[in-house]
């Protein structure tokens, strides 16, 4: 009897040591933290990538980020010399949790694992100056010499803005653990007092003026960030109904802000600024405040690809911007928008508002059973219904072009003239 090959070999190798559905879950459980493939970065490589300084192994030693460097091992100073306790209790700490910290990351490149000594470094060195990026930005701590290129009021003013901004990106991500194990030994305990400081840190950090709300287990500052804008306070809670479930909204098509302004829609501020805060009732379509500057294509694009890769991080996003992309076809559809407060423009021209929406979701895939399907079927049916079609098509045909609407006045008056013309044809008739 012939050998059997040695691919079939390996292949009965692994099946007899393929692990149970629940093993396989905890796998998959721990990665949090993506490379976005090229097919996606292609697009828009610029959006993906940081520009000022890397986090994590993925964009690590890229040659127009190792300037940041040095300042990482500044800030990683002043950190351990504010905490007064030994590196080593830094290192043992973080050490403990290493291969979870590597887990988190799909695909780690072999050579982390092959030099797992390197990979203890990158995170120590990184995650000291992201608590110190965190710290001084909040005005929590800073012990910098005034003129410090990077802590200084000037770097916040001309650097930290470009920190913030690639701080959200999902290639460019610390996991939170990493964060939550040097504040512990810094505190002198193994949890943190208040289990929401980093959360508030970050909150802080990216939305100064907003109260302080909970955001439970968080993985990294993306996910903080994320929940930030999709929480809605406690008040006020998202029902669906099981019968709203069961329908279908995936086949309606809804129209622009302007045809649905024709159509008999108005438009207002929703009562937070949660995307997730979108309502349809009584012909009034309430949509959160958003403020579109140059930041907003970046963060958008690192978002929507979290929600795209990690299991069981939701669709909110996502949604949302499929339904802006639906209700703006162009630049009067942005200036309509911005007419009801809805829209901040602070990019330019209402044209590239228009043009930035209508990239963000190209190539998306929206879940049939996303959170906006409802609102998305009542607005398509309220402009079914004859007289809100009739309206439409009457504004768009006449109202739109100014000399539409003289020939429709000079026809309204010519045909009054002429009911005028006949009344008194007829009434001289019967007198006569």
């Amino acid at each position: 009897m012939a050998a059997e090959a040695d691919w079939i070999v390996e292949v009965k190798q692994a099946l007899r040591g393929m692990p149970t559905a629940d093993a396989e879950g905890e796998y998959w459980k721990k990665r949090s933290i993506y490379k976005v493939p090229a097919c996606v970065t292609d697009i828009n490589r610029k959006a993906y990538w940081p520009q000022a300084v890397s986090f994590g192994p993925y964009h690590h030693d890229k040659e127009h980020l190792k300037p940041m460097e040095e300042h990482k091992v500044r800030a990683t100073l002043h950190f351990l010399k504010r905490s007064k306790k030994p590196f080593e209790l830094f290192v043992g700490a973080v050490s403990e949790v290493l291969h979870d910290l590597m887990a988190c990351y799909y695909p780690l490149d072999q050579k982390w694992h092959d030099d797992t000594d390197a990979f203890l470094q990158l995170m120590i060195l990184d995650g000291c100056f992201m608590l110190e990026i965190l710290c001084t930005g909040t005005q929590t701590v800073n012990d910098y010499a005034p003129n410090d290129p990077i802590f200084s009021n000037h770097g916040k003013v001309y650097i930290m803005p470009y920190i913030q901004r690639d701080m959200l990106m999902l290639e460019n991500q610390l996991p939170m653990l990493v964060l939550d194990k040097l504040l512990a030994v810094e505190s002198e305990t193994d949890l943190l007092k208040d289990k929401e400081f980093i959360n508030k840190l970050i909150l802080k950090f990216y939305c100064p003026g907003m109260p302080i709300m909970k955001m439970g287990k968080c993985l990294h500052v993306l996910d903080v960030f994320r929940k930030s804008l999709l929480h809605e306070g406690p008040s006020k809670k998202t029902r669906r109904r099981k019968s709203d479930m069961a329908r279908k909204g995936g086949d309606e098509i809804i129209r622009s802000a302007t045809e649905l302004d024709e159509a008999g829609i108005s438009f207002k501020k929703s009562k937070s600024a949660s995307l997730k805060d979108i309502s349809f009732s009584g012909g009034v379509l309430s949509l959160p405040v958003v403020v579109v500057d140059d930041t907003t294509e970046s963060m958008f694009l690192n978002l929507i690809a979290f929600e795209r890769f990690h299991v069981g991080a939701g669709n909110e996003v996502t949604s949302y911007i499929f339904f802006m992309d639906n209700i703006i076809d162009n630049e009067r559809d942005v200036a309509l928008l911005h007419s009801r407060g809805i829209i901040q423009n602070a990019i330019g021209s209402d044209k590239a508002v228009a043009k930035l929406f209508n990239s963000l979701s190209k190539d998306v895939t929206l879940d049939p059973e996303s959170s906006l399907d409802m609102v998305h079927k009542k607005v398509s049916d309220y402009c079914k219904k004859p007289w809100n079609m009739w309206r439409a098509n009457l504004i768009h045909t006449y109202f739109r072009n100014p000399w539409a609407i003289l020939s429709l006045v000079a026809a309204i008056f010519l045909f009054a003239l002429t009911i005028v013309q006949t009344i008194y044809s007829i009434l001289d008739f019967y007198q006569n």
